[in-house]
């Protein structure tokens, strides 16, 4: 019989960087979230396709992933989740309580086991989400997030213990060491992943598009944009889901995505996909074969704010 998880699903990612004001317009401008809220060295950006108040914040500062935001259900499993990682030692940053921030709602953060602040919330405000038209190049949500780890099975094993996430699939290399863990707190494959890399730091913050001609337009518009794309365009084995991947103007790692598998939890056997199969890191061949030097994009700076709390 299957945990009944605590955690429902990602709500949103909140980055700090320096240049501010560059970020903020180049996610508005060219990657196509709506800014809901806005203060001075604050913005929060909206999904046209997604519920959620905002699924990407923005701050002024030094460069560092400042939290990740996931849903609970109602306040019995917000308590019940506080009260389960108290038992267990993990270490909050607060209790329970109501939320002053935008969209508002009752939570408490934590520290993960490399020292990331993660948001549990129940209760907050949504907004009205529209069905994204036909060709119409923006994102639909927030698909997932994915950090570099520097101890791979250590910080993978944290979300297991405590969060109750389930590994779906792996990408090992030649030799059979895991290289990612795809990890998942409901159905759809995957909304955390943990990559292998010389520190703790952001690997990429996906965006789900509407479907294929959506994504692969937005790819265009970003080429057109003058943002670099790192990888793509191409699709994953792990999450069957399609990939292109850009360079915020931050240096975060951005990707377009759509399409990622939604799998029944009673059947679905994980699968260590080797990278040297080269279909495993793209069916259709499409996308230059992934190198060191592809890698390396991804490994981003070394995040700033593990063990250390945002200021909001």
């Amino acid at each position: 019989m299957m945990t009944r998880r605590l955690v429902s699903h990602l709500r949103y990612a909140a980055l700090a960087v320096p240049d501010f004001e560059t970020e903020r317009d180049f996610f508005v401008q060219h990657w196509g979230l709506t800014e809901v809220a806005a203060e001075d060295g604050l913005s929060h950006l909206a999904a046209e396709g997604s519920s959620e108040p905002f699924i990407l914040r923005l701050r002024r500062g030094d460069k560092r992933v400042d939290l990740a935001a996931f849903a609970v259900a109602d306040r019995g499993d917000l308590e019940a989740l506080a009260a389960k990682l108290h038992s267990e030692d993990v270490q909050f940053v607060h209790e329970p309580q109501e939320l002053t921030g935008f969209g508002g709602g009752y939570g408490f953060r934590v520290f993960d086991g490399d020292g990331r602040v993660l948001e549990f919330s129940t209760g907050y405000q949504t907004r009205e989400a529209r069905k994204i038209r036909e060709r119409e190049p923006i994102p639909a949500k927030l698909s997932h997030v994915v950090f570099n780890s520097a101890n791979l099975e250590q910080s993978a094993q944290w979300y297991i213990d405590h969060l109750d996430f389930t590994i779906s699939d792996s990408l090992t290399r030649p030799d059979g060491t895991s290289m990612m863990h795809f990890m998942r707190c409901n159905p759809t494959h995957h909304s955390v992943a943990i990559a292998m890399g010389p520190h703790h730091s952001l690997h990429h913050l996906s965006f789900e598009m509407r479907g294929i001609e959506e994504w692969m337009r937005g790819a265009g518009k970003i080429l057109r944009s003058g943002a670099r794309m790192i990888w793509g365009p191409g699709r994953h084995n792990a999450g069957d889901n399609t990939f292109a991947y850009f360079l915020s103007p931050a240096g975060n790692t951005i990707e377009y995505t759509t399409e990622l598998s939604v799998v029944d939890e009673e059947t679905w056997e994980p699968h260590r996909l080797n990278i040297k199969d080269v279909s495993n890191q793209d069916q259709w061949g499409t996308a230059q074969e992934m190198s060191e030097l592809i890698a390396r994009e991804s490994f981003n700076d070394i995040d700033k704010g593990l063990f250390v709390a945002p200021p909001v």
